[in-house]
């Protein structure tokens, strides 16, 4: 008789699992208050990227030097709020310890490189399964600096994706030109990595994954997980806010909620929320013909299918406070800056802002294994901004696991007691 597995979580990681536990043969349900791909999930709302090339965490060496302008201005491209501080201060110690020199980074950037490398293909083939291979595009992405010095002040980050394998082409300013004929001319030299990719309406996408896993049999039921019951080290049911659901194997994949349910689970784990904005000019016929990062600004521009998107910001608030949405308008205005010929007198109705929360672990790698309390409970949680990039190869990862198999790549920097 198959297991049957309960998925906690409707985003990217959770439905790229329930189809790869469907064909390992699992029985599978997926558990979520929300509709999949609903603008509640930080799965709607990211940037769009497939980037095998997001190796370099967060936190990087001399980061700590700047924690005071964190603090004193809300509106930067990082900013901590003041009433949170206290209780974010021993997850902010790990988060900068974990970057204090480049050897640690480049630890970091090593051991994330495979559950990155090949994401464009991989999400391809899961788009191809659900019928929706068109929201998936693997023509690159760029990064775009004013200057050449510009890039080589990041040469600590491009010196370890390189040693990583991550390749790239570089671009000067009359290269820019006829690559990108809208951005603003101020740009002047770009890096190209063509092995890049991009999701074109990520919300439809996780919508369609978890209606291509349900047409395969498996069952959705729209209620939030609040706990386990494990009896002498073995699942029994996952607990809901309306009763049990009876079950042998879990994975949990609750992205920014995801840190109670590992608690009830036996794996304390220091989850925090990296709060991220994104601004979209709804029908803008201007922008990149190549998802495009001005470093600048940094935030990330893609035409989607809704629209012109650009994504980013960091605010460290938890989950309960109010956005600040001047941080997605900060957004907006630097994205008209970057391509001026884009209309200036959109109507409110014409722009629309999102802010959700990125699940972050203060190493930069996320939780991928058993729970402490028992090991027929898995994490899949914490990717911080690589979520969509990182999704397929968890997912993988995960179901190999459930079946008992190897998991096709280290899982060790990954495993949920690192933290203990």
């Amino acid at each position: 008789m198959s297991h049957h597995l309960v998925i906690i979580g409707a985003g990217i990681v959770g439905a790229a699992t329930a189809l790869e536990a469907i064909s390992a043969g699992l029985r599978v349900t997926i558990l979520d208050p929300g509709p999949p791909g609903g603008e509640q999930a930080a799965s709607y709302g990211n940037g769009c990227w497939l980037s095998p090339m997001s190796v370099i965490p967060p936190s990087t060496p001399g980061l700590w030097k700047k924690i005071p302008k964190f603090l004193l201005d809300p509106l930067g491209p990082l900013a901590i709020r003041w009433s949170y501080l206290p209780r974010v201060a021993p997850w902010l110690v790990k988060y900068l310890r974990a970057g204090w020199t480049e050897a640690k980074v480049e630890a970091t950037a090593r051991a994330i490189r495979p559950l990155l490398d090949g994401s464009p293909a991989l999400h391809r083939v899961l788009a191809e399964r659900a019928g929706v291979e068109r929201l998936i595009e693997r023509r690159g992405l760029m990064y775009v600096y004013e200057t050449r010095a510009q890039f080589e002040a990041e040469a600590m980050a491009w010196r370890i994706r390189r040693k990583v394998g991550v390749t790239w082409l570089e671009l000067d300013a009359d290269e820019m030109r006829q690559r990108e004929p809208e951005l603003d001319r101020r740009y002047g030299f770009g890096v190209l990595v063509e092995e890049g990719g991009h999701c074109r309406d990520p919300g439809a996408y996780v919508a369609a994954l978890v209606a291509q896993a349900e047409a395969e049999g498996a069952a959705l039921i729209q209620a939030r997980a609040t706990g386990f019951r494990i009896e002498a080290g073995r699942l029994k049911a996952v607990l809901t806010d309306q009763g049990e659901v009876a079950a042998d194997r879990a994975v949990i994949a609750a992205g920014a909620h995801s840190r109670r349910l590992a608690a009830a689970a036996g794996s304390a784990v220091p989850l925090e929320t990296e709060r991220g904005y994104h601004a979209m000019i709804l029908g803008a016929e201007i922008g990149p013909r190549t998802p495009l990062m001005p470093v600048d600004g940094k935030m990330s521009v893609t035409l989607t299918d809704r629209g012109l998107r650009c994504a980013g910001q960091v605010e460290i608030a938890g989950l309960a406070a109010a956005p600040n949405w001047k941080r997605a308008e900060i957004l907006r205005d630097h994205l008209l800056r970057s391509f001026p010929n884009l209309p200036r007198d959109l109507p409110a109705d014409r722009v629309k802002v999102w802010m959700g929360h990125r699940p972050s672990m203060p190493d930069g790698l996320p939780c991928i294994g058993p729970a402490g309390g028992s090991a027929d409970v898995l994490c899949a949680f914490g990717h911080g901004h690589v979520g969509m990039v990182a999704a397929p190869r968890t997912a993988r990862a995960v179901a190999a696991l459930l079946a008992g198999a190897p998991p096709g790549l280290p899982l060790e920097p990954f495993r949920p007691s690192r933290f203990a």
